[in-house]
């Protein structure tokens, strides 16, 4: 009975740090269903990327140029401007100018001009 009894009691101090080491559970089906859809928008998506990618390089060089050449003006204009939402959008004017208009609150609009003339 000793001779059985002294391999079980090995294996069973072998088999206890085994046993008491947890495996990590895998990743649940809404984990795996949401790898597995991404995996498949990101193959579909990978032409139009790999095209967009290609357009960004190619318009690189130009807007690296417009940039150098425009950078200070814009720079400028931001400077002057504190709050863009008192502004109208921009207009092309026929002879190519382009302006922007200062937007009119109602208390501007209900103001009589100083010095003006009123009508009886």
């Amino acid at each position: 009975m000793k001779h059985i009894v002294l391999p079980l009691i090995f294996a069973a101090l072998l088999a206890a740090p085994t046993y008491a080491q947890e495996t990590e559970p895998g990743p649940s089906l809404m984990e795996q269903g949401m790898e597995l859809f991404f995996e498949g928008l990101r193959e579909e998506m990978a032409p139009a990327l790999d095209d967009l990618q290609q357009l960004a390089d190619d318009f690189a060089p130009d807007m690296q140029g417009f940039l150098r050449q425009m950078g200070p003006a814009l720079a400028k204009i931001a400077a002057e401007v504190e709050d863009w939402s008192t502004y109208e959008m921009p207009e092309i004017l026929p002879n190519g100018d382009i302006i922007i208009r200062k937007k009119t609150t109602d208390s501007e609009a209900d103001e009589p001009e100083a010095g003006g003339q009123t009508d009886i």
